[in-house]
């Protein structure tokens, strides 16, 4: 699922419990990982999260379906772009514009994965 259509379903609900439900479901959409694809694991979240890169396609699992959505989310952000592409990126601006009501353990693990990613 590409971002822009992501972005559109959050910003038309409002209902907080719903906008987590469909980051949730968007966790489903998230490729199968190739197994050649050079894969990291993302320290500074809550759950187990690895987010993996093949040129400029990205893939991420988490063990947990919220985590494995808003890995869906971050991942769609920057795929197909490069890694210096991503740095000129505000991520984290692009992240909080979806009002997304996360607990702050959960936005720590949000910052982490972008730190990565501006990082690579």
């Amino acid at each position: 699922m590409q971002y822009s259509e992501m972005k559109n379903i959050l910003l038309t609900i409002s209902d907080p419990v719903e906008k987590l439900e469909a980051v949730m479901d968007f966790g489903k959409y998230v490729p199968d990982i190739p197994e050649d694809a050079v894969c990291n694991e993302i320290n500074g979240c809550a759950s187990y999260v690895q987010i993996c890169r093949k040129g400029t396609s990205f893939y991420g699992r988490a063990d947990s379906a919220l985590v494995q959505g808003i890995v869906a989310i971050i991942i769609a952000m920057v795929d197909g772009k490069t890694p210096e592409e991503i740095k000129k990126m505000d991520l984290l601006g692009e992240f909080s514009s979806l009002s997304i009501n996360l607990g702050s353990s959960r936005l720590g693990g949000v910052n982490s994965m972008i730190s990565f990613l501006q990082n690579l």
